[in-house]
């Protein structure tokens, strides 16, 4: 998966809007908040509740997924978009992630749901 590729498959979420509010530093919102970090070659992405479920790409993958600066603590990890971790996996973070910001938006911020 390309860069662009991620870019756009994390966009294609409903309610996905682009950010940069670090000036190169492209962000995915959804209601107003952070789902995905898409950096120059890296995802970050909420992985679990917690800083132990977060652990188990870190686990699979130890050269390419951390524990996300400031926030990995609370759940939050770098990969390494490089091809080493499976596509389905990647879009898989990006899911997970997603549905775990939307699931603490308040109802009338959250995006409707299709199908």
């Amino acid at each position: 998966m390309t860069p662009a590729e991620l870019v756009a498959y994390c966009l294609a979420k409903p309610g996905a809007t682009p950010d940069q509010p670090w000036e190169e530093h492209l962000v995915a919102k959804v209601g107003g908040k952070i789902f995905a970090f898409l950096g120059e070659g890296t995802l970050g992405v909420k992985c679990g509740p917690t800083a132990e479920e977060a652990a188990e790409i870190r686990d699979r993958y130890p050269d390419h997924a951390s524990v996300m600066a400031y926030i990995g603590r609370h759940g939050w990890n770098t990969v390494v978009v490089d091809g080493t971790i499976p596509d389905d996996e990647l879009r898989e973070l990006v899911d997970e992630s997603y549905a775990a910001v939307v699931a603490k938006l308040p109802k009338r911020l959250r995006p409707p749901i299709s199908g």
